[in-house]
């Protein structure tokens, strides 16, 4: 069995030997394997063939410990199987993985007092962290920003936080779904609310709530998932709506299914209208009309910011994404009369 030493690689081959190998000091060395770009390019070519040729790899945990850093960043979500975030995610293994970093993923299944703990967790590992839609009370957000930086912060903003966000205008995005829905002639519209900690579900309920002067509007309770809307479906037909809109895609998916189990004709007794447009809305049938968010460019936005931080630079500024309306099959024109199983 090899014993390792410090400066060793794969198969005990050592930064010394290198050293010895290439002519050069072990410092050179190390200055190379980190790329650092104060070496003389000859003394690099050297370096790199020396190495190349006794098949060194440089430990991982010395060029961490070497350079401070570990080489990986995180991503904290409220909930790993929506496919939301599950596109963010993408987008921000991408846009890290071009520039050598790695990707650590945690998941609070929408527990308020795990995310917190996860955050802290997450960020003594890391470099870096995404904190995507944190579902904690904003003043617990402000107390522990601290322990976090560098972060940036997703689909939330909090002004008294100094961290980079990325944000999604939720209102127009709700003001766009009303617009399409009164142009059919709804006139009672069901809100399938989503998570009580959830902000974007705060700002898409006040946003309806600001328009409601011109319809009728059911809030209903409901959450985040396809059973969620499975199971307040039965309501919705009981409060007589005309239209449903649901808080995120998955809402809206288990909602169209319930009421494909009734016999209820969609969009013919009743309009259905999800947030997201997530990769199958526009396969369930009848495809959904939903608000569109750029969810991979998020991610790709969140590690623009993230680097900027690490690289103790001036990030570019926060951004708000205005959501498309994508109208498709799910919505029509509200019916004269309805009929209700």
């Amino acid at each position: 069995m090899r014993t390792s030493r410090a400066g060793a690689g794969r198969d005990g081959v050592t930064i010394g030997k290198v050293a010895e190998a290439a002519g050069v000091s072990r410092a050179t060395v190390s200055r190379v394997m980190n790329g650092l770009a104060t070496v003389d390019p000859e003394l690099v070519r050297r370096v790199r063939e020396a190495a190349t040729r006794l098949g060194y790899e440089p430990s991982t945990v010395a060029r961490s410990l070497a350079l401070g850093r570990t080489g990986m960043v995180a991503i904290v979500v409220p909930d790993l199987e929506n496919p939301m975030f599950q596109r963010v995610l993408h987008g921000l293994t991408d846009a890290a993985g071009e520039h050598g970093h790695r990707l650590l993923v945690a998941s609070s299944n929408e527990n308020v007092r795990e995310e917190v703990v996860l955050a802290a967790e997450a960020r003594r590992r890391c470099d870096g962290l995404v904190l995507c839609a944190p579902r904690m009370p904003t003043e617990e957000l402000i107390g522990l920003a601290g322990k976090l930086a560098p972060f940036v912060l997703v689909n939330r903003q909090v002004p008294e936080i100094p961290a980079p966000s990325l944000a999604v205008d939720h209102a127009a995005g709700i003001r766009a779904i009303v617009a399409h829905l009164l142009a059919l002639g709804h006139g009672r519209l069901a809100y399938l609310a989503g998570p009580e900690t959830s902000a974007s579900n705060r700002d898409r309920l006040e946003a309806l709530r600001g328009t409601s002067g011109r319809f009728e509007l059911v809030e209903l309770r409901c959450g985040a998932t396809f059973a969620d809307g499975h199971q307040v479906a039965d309501q919705v037909l009981r409060e007589r709506a005309t239209a449903i809109v649901a808080y995120n895609d998955l809402v809206a998916f288990g909602a169209l299914s319930r009421l494909h189990e009734l016999g209820v004709e969609v969009p013919g007794q009743v309009s259905v209208v999800g947030f997201d447009d997530i990769p199958f809305a526009r396969y369930t049938t009848p495809p959904l009309t939903t608000a569109s968010v750029p969810q991979s460019e998020l991610g790709h936005q969140a590690w623009q910011r993230l680097r900027a931080l690490l690289d103790h630079r001036t990030p570019d500024p926060d951004v708000h994404f205005v959501p498309r309306l994508e109208v498709r099959g799910s919505t029509g024109p509200a019916p004269g009369a309805l009929r209700y199983i």
